[in-house]
């Protein structure tokens, strides 16, 4: 995919100092370590390497990236990593995609909990799933999936959801069979929807109760636990969102689904459009008619608030495994798994020696003879746009 002409860091650049200066009544210390990282990624302030190819010769100067799951420039390298590895669990079924959301009530409440609000819906939606699930009156059997958390909308606003890639069936109680679910149906989304707020009120209540919610403004009166308890009663009178779509293809299918979710950041540097006079203009896609293309016009400096309500805390896990692919399960679980869909072998794992850059000119190996420090770079580096006014 060729490199866009638009990217967040041009609109970081573009803010300037002048934004954090406005913006210190909210910026942390982990928004200003990202904003900086994603301006200097492949950049030569991060210093890089020169590459040689082992079939023509070719050489090629590549600047080093910032790594920081954040950036939109540094996902694609991990999501193939992260694919590769998950491609060895994948079963030779059909797969359900799922997607838990949380009312916009609790937005306000997650913002200034996002450790505990986002670990509490990704421990009520996987315990929904597999509640549900070995209920005998809906499939009957144990199931195994990933969760992958996002925190927005096409708008950039907040809007935290689990999306969860489920194998359309489960290991039958006794663990001698695989219950394949219904061709057209896997879970009740009534059911799962109300299963979950339950789960979700309930686990609200304890965190009030053991102190670890903060509350901050105009929730600071939810401090109090009667203010709390009314609150959370409000929370019933809503519907939940649970959507599942129908069973889908199979494996392959089922990567390229997780190529969609697993490690995107808010938004790609593709949906840009334009930049200037202070306002940026990004693609979006509306849910409410049909997914219609459209286009949003933001100021930089709130293009850029909405973007940093998307950062996780620090070492928080946005990927996470459930059922029999738990980490603690999967070593035992997984491969009954195999053997029960009979001939069936899971595929090899790929040659970690493979080249993760090949030569444009003759399509041989890019290797790297030569680590380069910002300020041997830096003369190598193509000239900034100052540098060609002078």
């Amino acid at each position: 995919m060729p490199r866009p002409p638009l990217e967040v860091a041009d609109l970081i650049r573009e803010a300037g100092q002048a934004f954090i200066e406005r913006s210190r009544h909210w910026l942390t210390w982990q928004h200003l370590k990202v904003l900086l990282a994603i301006e200097r990624c492949r950049t030569a302030a991060l210093g890089g390497h020169l590459d040689e190819c082992t079939g023509c010769g070719q050489r090629a100067i590549s600047y080093n990236s910032c790594r920081n799951r954040h950036c939109p420039k540094c996902q694609a390298n991990a999501r193939d990593r992260w694919l590769e590895a998950r491609g060895r669990d994948l079963l030779p079924t059909r797969y359900v995609h799922v997607v838990f959301t949380l009312p916009h009530q609790l937005s306000p409440l997650a913002l200034q909990n996002k450790r505990e609000i986002y670990s509490l819906l990704f421990r009520t939606s996987a315990e929904t799933l597999l509640q549900v699930a070995r209920d005998p009156k809906h499939l009957g059997a144990e199931i195994g999936f990933f969760s992958v958390l996002h925190t927005w909308n096409q708008k950039l606003l907040h809007h935290p959801h689990v999306h969860c890639v489920v194998p359309a069936g489960g290991l039958a109680p006794d663990h001698t069979r695989w219950k394949m679910a219904q061709r057209r149906f896997f879970l009740p989304v009534a059911v799962l929807g109300e299963v979950f707020r339950g789960k979700f009120v309930d686990g609200l209540r304890q965190l009030h109760t053991q102190r670890k919610l903060s509350f901050r403004g105009a929730l600071a009166k939810l401090q109090n636990p009667r203010a709390f308890a009314a609150w959370l009663r409000l929370l019933f009178r809503s519907r939940w969102v649970v959507y599942s779509k129908r069973p889908f293809g199979g494996a392959e299918q089922a990567l390229r689904y997780l190529g969609r979710y697993t490690h995107r950041v808010a938004i790609s540097n593709h949906r840009l459009v334009s930049l200037g006079d202070g306002v940026v203009t990004f693609r979006w896609r509306d849910s409410a008619h049909n997914n219609r293309p459209s286009l949003m016009t933001l100021t930089v400096e709130e293009f850029l608030r909405r973007f940093l309500l998307h950062l996780l805390p620090p070492g928080f896990v946005r990927i996470r495994h459930f059922g029999f692919l738990a980490h603690r399960r999967r070593g035992t679980l997984l491969p009954l798994c195999f053997q029960l869909f009979s001939g069936f072998r899971p595929p090899p794992a790929s040659d970690p020696t493979a080249p993760l850059w090949r030569c444009p000119i003759c399509g041989g190996s890019m290797v790297v003879i030569e680590r380069l420090t910002t300020a041997q770079i830096r003369p190598r580096s193509p000239p900034t746009l100052a540098q060609t006014l002078q």
